[in-house]
């Protein structure tokens, strides 16, 4: 059963249907209870790093996620999911993210912000998440942001917009791509079809 944590976030019924579509059976999770069963966990995420995390707190599941990650579980961030794995994020100075990573997030460099559209990415290590998959896939972003971690092994593969940025982020069982696999046609689905079968 895999958990997609519900706090608002726009892009939850899209990756609902590429899971469903796979043929994996899921869960919308939006409290305690909902995690009954539920062997691996998805935080989609689009918008402001900032209401998010308030989001979280006032979903009451930021105290969820953030034991599932210190238990090394299974799980998944998806744009804004990735970046709330770090510290916090220069667009909401105020909020903290989940912190499992050192580091934080920083606006784009590029001309025109947010990037929005396809991208290619350099895979820099070998991972089962993107296994089977070309070296330089091509997958749909949006985002305005991108993380600058403090520990560089944890960057699986990266992107150029305005300056390299880290793409694919893991470390034990925890993994963050900042691009939409849920919108990124096959290349999307066999990197989710990875991410259940292989990570």
């Amino acid at each position: 059963m895999i958990g997609i944590v519900d706090y608002g976030a726009g892009n939850l019924r899209s990756v609902e249907k590429a899971f469903d579509f796979l043929g994996f059976e899921t869960r919308v999770v939006d409290r305690a209870e909902k995690l009954e069963h539920v062997e691996r966990l998805v935080l989609p995420g689009v918008g402001a790093f900032g209401s998010a995390a308030r989001r979280l707190k006032e979903f009451g599941i930021l105290g969820l996620v953030k034991e599932w990650l210190m238990a090394d579980r299974p799980f998944l961030g998806i744009c804004l999911g990735l970046q709330l794995l770090f510290e916090g994020s220069e667009e909401s100075a105020e909020e903290r993210g989940l912190a499992l990573f050192r580091g934080s997030c920083r606006r784009l460099e590029a001309r025109k912000v947010p990037q929005i559209g396809w991208n290619s990415i350099q895979v820099l290590a070998e991972s089962a998440l993107l296994d089977g998959l070309p070296r330089q896939s091509h997958f749909y972003f949006v985002h305005s942001y991108r993380a600058v971690p403090e520990e560089e092994e944890i960057t699986i593969a990266r992107t150029d917009y305005g300056g390299p940025f880290p793409s694919v982020v893991g470390r034990g069982r925890v993994w963050g791509v900042q691009f939409h696999p849920e919108k990124s046609g096959a290349l999307g689905l066999e990197l989710l079809s990875n991410w259940v079968r292989r990570c």
